[in-house]
């Protein structure tokens, strides 16, 4: 079968496309047919490096959606079940094993279901740091990025008013997502301010930017802030978050339903690339830009 595997870590360049084993699943695995692999962050600083230490030749990604293809011996799906999930030996490849799966909803098509897991997971994850309750107010920065918008949605479902901080383009799709829209930048303390002039009660920082200040200020102290996006964080005292304990399959499955009614919306439109071209792929999220999950069509 063919994967996107690299040999040493370094720049997009290391990407190869090489022919590799089927994996066969054992014990709860089952081995998922790619059908969509999600480009993200972490793809690309573990191939940078920037993940500590890993195993060499690798599979670059983990985020796929797909169909069962095979399954090991106490396996729960069946062959022909769509899921979507974590992959256990790389992503970016036309078959994976896996294990730590939801269910994809009927009529969801591929490239749109592989945009949920990390988003889910992770903005699910921040938000029961912040043990935020109904009617109090959120400050999402990034709002209109994958976390972010996820991030928005999920709040606002438990009856959080949100702020949500985007660039001059983007404002519109914020306020699509169900939050109060500024632009972040210079006086975004200002203008948040004037948006929450009680305050606002947690700040969850998906973009990073050099936000961390001006969220402290917001606050007036490091309590009850986040961030997935900012190096600086241990430096000023800020928690810098990342779910340890294994994703949240249940949320994972209930946003994939959501989305799928429209009862929550996606960013954008996915930007598909073959899987051949995964190095561009991964240049394209690396320049942080433009709206939509970036996705390998396999």
């Amino acid at each position: 079968m063919h994967a996107i595997q690299y040999e040493t870590v370094g720049g997009p360049e290391v990407l190869h496309l090489v022919d590799v084993p089927l994996p066969e699943p054992t014990g709860a695995q089952v081995r998922v047919a790619v059908r969509a692999a999600g480009v993200n962050p972490a793809d690309w600083k573990a191939r940078q490096g920037l993940m500590g230490p890993q195993d060499l030749p690798r599979v670059a990604g983990f985020e796929i959606a797909g169909v069962v293809d095979a399954v090991g011996p106490d396996a729960p799906w069946g062959l022909g079940d769509e899921v979507i999930g974590w992959a256990q030996t790389g992503g970016y490849a036309e078959y994976v094993l896996a294990q730590r799966l939801a269910a994809k909803p009927d009529g969801l098509p591929f490239p749109d279901a592989v945009a949920i897991p990390v988003a889910a997971n992770t903005a699910s994850g921040g938000l029961e740091v912040l043990a935020l309750e109904s009617g109090q107010t959120l400050l999402v920065n990034g709002a209109s990025g994958a976390v972010g918008a996820m991030a928005v949605q999920l709040a606002r479902a438990a009856g959080i008013e949100v702020i949500g901080t985007a660039s001059a383009a983007n404002q519109a799709v914020v306020a699509g997502l169900g939050a109060t829209p500024t632009t972040y930048g210079d006086g975004v303390v200002e203008r948040v301010r004037a948006l929450a002039p009680a305050g606002i009660d947690a700040v969850f920082d998906c973009a990073g930017h050099g936000f961390l200040d001006a969220a402290i200020e917001l606050r007036g102290g490091i309590d009850r802030i986040v961030t997935i996006a900012d190096g600086a964080a241990a430096d000023k005292g800020v928690r810098f978050y990342s779910r340890t304990e294994g994703p949240a399959l249940d949320v994972v499955e209930e946003v994939a339903q959501r989305v799928a009614t429209g009862e929550f919306l996606l960013t954008g439109p996915a930007r598909t690339y073959s899987l051949a071209e995964a190095a561009a792929a991964q240049r394209e999220s690396e320049s942080g830009h433009g709206l939509g999950k970036i996705v390998l069509v396999v």
